[in-house]
C-alpha cells in the first residue's frame, strides 16, 4: 500500500478496491498535471461528516501556477471546497473558480467525480488553472483529455507517460484519427518538414509522420519510437485512452532530440577515445615492465635484482588498473577485482619455484575513481611483496591473503600472512622501508585513509578507506 494507501486507511471508509482505484489514477498524476496545465488534486470523503481528504496533487511542470501545493492528508471543510463538495455528493462535473488565498489570484477550476466499478462515486478531481485559459477552446480540448486519461478503464503507466516538459511537443488525436490539438512545441517541431498546419489532419497522412499514434489506438497500448527524418531525430510516444474497449483518444508526444543525440554519439566516441589511451598505456607499462625484467637477468647483483622486481610489480599494478579500464566505459573501478589480479601477478613475479605458496582471497565490491584506485593498486602490492619476501624467512611454506569488506562509512582491506610476524623491535613510524613509506602517503594522503601493521599469528596490514571517496 502506498501513501494514497495510507492516507485513504486513516481518513475514509474505502474499501480496499476503491482505494485501489485511487492509487492507480494518483500514479498518472503529473503527466495529466502537465498536459493540462493545471494543478490536479484528487479529494475524498473523509470519516468525519463534511470534511474532505487530499490524497494525491500534482503540480505541472509545464506551466506557472502560484498557488501552493497542500499537504498530503490534509482535510478540508465542505465550504472551503464547494465545488469539489458538490461533485462528491452528486456526482456532476463542475466548472467555477476560487481564489487561492483570500484577496489574492482567482483560478479557474474544474471538477470531475470519480467512480469505483459498482458506480459509486468515491472522489473527485480537481483541475485548477490559470483564469488566462478559461477561455474554451484548446485547453478544453486539453481538461477534457486529462480527464478521459484519469478515468480511462486501464490507466497507462511506465516510462511512456514520464512527466512532460515545456519543450515537449502534445498532439491529440480524436477516435476518428483526427489531430484535435496540438501545442506551440508540436507545431513547431513539425514546420522542420514544412507542415505549417497540423490541426485537422489525419493520422494516416504520410506527411505528417504521426502513424505511431495510429498504431497505438488500434493496438489499444503505448507506442514508443524514435523517427529519423532528414537530420532530425524525433522521440515519439503514444498513449491511448481507452474507454469501454474502444481507443477515444490517443496522445501523442514528440520531442527533437537531435542535439541529444549528436552529444551521446560525441560521448560514445569520447569514451572510445579514451578506452584506446588507457589500452595503449597499459601496453606501454607492460613494455616498461619487460624491459626492467631483461635488465634484471642481466645483472649480477641480488641487491638490483630485488630492486627490478619491485619496480616491475609496482608498475605491472598500476597496469591492471588500466587494463579495467580499456575495458568499461566509467572512470571508476573495482578495486576487489585488481587486488585478485594482484595477487595472482605477485606471486607469479616473485616466489621461488621450490616455495609451496597459498593464496586466499576474499573481497566484496569495492567502487573507486579511477586515480583513487590506482593509488589503493600500488599500495596493495607492496604490502603483498613485503609479506612473500620478509613473512616467511627460513620457511618453504606459507599462506597470504587479501580480505576487502565494505562496512557503513569506509572500505577495509587486509593484506594478511601467516609467517614469521613483525620483530619485537618493531617500529612502524620509525622504519626506513621504502615499501612502507610508500604505503602511508598512498593511503593517508591520496585516500584520505588510515593504515596500521599488527603481529597475530604472522603479519596483518589494515588499511581503511572512506566511503566518501568511492566512485559515483
Amino acid at each position: 500500500m502506498g501513501i494514497v494507501g495510507d492516507i485513504c486507511k486513516k481518513n475514509t471508509a474505502l474499501t480496499a478496491a476503491q482505494v485501489e482505484v485511487l492509487e492507480e489514477i494518483a500514479a498518472a498524476l503529473q503527466i495529466v498535471a502537465d498536459l493540462a496545465h493545471a494543478q490536479v488534486t484528487i479529494y475524498a470523503l473523509s470519516r468525519d461528516d463534511g470534511l474532505l481528504v487530499i490524497t494525491a496533487q500534482a503540480k505541472p511542470h509545464t506551466g506557472f501556477l502560484q498557488y501552493k501545493l497542500n499537504v498530503l492528508g490534509t482535510t478540508v471543510s465542505a465550504a472551503e471546497e464547494p465545488l469539489v463538495w458538490r461533485t462528491i455528493t452528486a456526482g456532476e462535473t463542475i466548472r467555477g473558480r476560487r481564489e487561492w488565498a483570500l484577496g489574492m489570484e482567482v483560478l479557474a477550476m474544474q471538477t470531475f467525480p470519480v467512480t469505483a466499478a459498482d458506480g459509486d462515486v468515491i472522489a473527485a478531481v480537481s483541475f485548477e488553472f490559470n483564469i488566462e485559459d478559461d477561455a474554451g477552446g484548446d485547453h478544453d480540448i486539453l481538461i477534457e483529455t486529462a480527464c478521459q486519461f484519469l478515468m480511462s478503464a486501464r490507466i497507462t503507466t511506465g516510462s511512456v507517460v514520464k512527466p512532460l516538459t515545456a519543450r515537449e511537443g502534445v498532439i491529440i488525436v480524436d477516435d476518428r484519427g483526427r489531430v484535435v490539438y496540438a501545442n506551440a512545441a508540436a507545431i513547431s517541431i513539425y514546420k522542420l518538414f514544412g507542415i505549417s498546419r497540423i490541426v485537422g489532419r489525419r493520422v494516416h497522412d504520410r506527411s505528417v509522420n504521426i502513424r505511431l499514434a495510429l498504431k497505438a489506438a488500434s493496438s489499444r497500448q503505448p507506442q514508443e519510437h524514435e523517427l529519423e527524418i532528414g537530420n532530425v531525430v524525433l522521440a515519439q510516444r503514444a498513449i491511448p485512452i481507452v474507454r469501454g474497449g474502444q481507443t477515444v483518444r490517443t496522445i501523442l508526444i514528440v520531442a527533437d532530440i537531435t542535439e541529444i543525440k549528436k552529444k551521446e554519439k560525441e560521448l560514445l566516441i569520447k569514451a572510445a577515445v579514451i578506452q584506446e589511451i588507457h589500452h595503449r598505456v597499459k601496453n606501454n607499462l607492460q613494455t616498461i615492465a619487460s624491459l626492467l625484467r631483461l635488465q634484471a637477468r642481466r645483472t649480477s647483483s641480488p641487491e638490483v635484482k630485488a630492486a627490478l622486481r619491485e619496480s616491475v610489480n609496482r608498475i605491472l599494478s598500476i597496469s591492471v588498473v588500466h587494463e579495467f579500464l580499456s575495458q568499461q566505459d566509467a572512470e571508476v573501478i573495482d578495486v576487489a577485482e585488481v587486488a585478485r589480479n594482484i595477487l595472482d601477478q605477485v606471486i607469479e613475479n616473485m616466489v621461488e619455484p621450490d616455495f609451496n605458496i597459498k593464496t586466499l582471497f576474499n573481497g566484496q565490491q569495492m567502487v573507486l575513481p579511477s586515480d583513487q584506485a590506482i593509488s589503493l593498486a600500488l599500495a596493495i602490492n607492496e604490502l603483498i611483496q613485503n609479506a612473500i619476501e620478509h613473512g616467511f624467512t627460513g620457511r618453504r611454506e606459507g599462506t597470504v591473503g587479501v580480505d576487502i569488506a565494505a562496512g557503513q562509512g569506509a572500505y577495509r582491506v587486509e593484506i594478511w600472512d601467516d609467517g614469521v610476524g613483525l620483530p619485537a623491535d618493531f617500529g612502524q613510524r620509525e622504519s626506513n622501508s621504502l615499501g612502507l613509506q610508500i604505503i602511508r602517503t598512498l593511503v593517508e594522503h591520496d585516500l584520505g585513509g588510515a593504515f596500521r601493521l599488527e603481529s597475530r599469528g604472522g603479519t596483518r596490514a589494515i588499511i581503511t578507506v572512506p566511503r566518501t571517496a568511492e566512485g559515483g
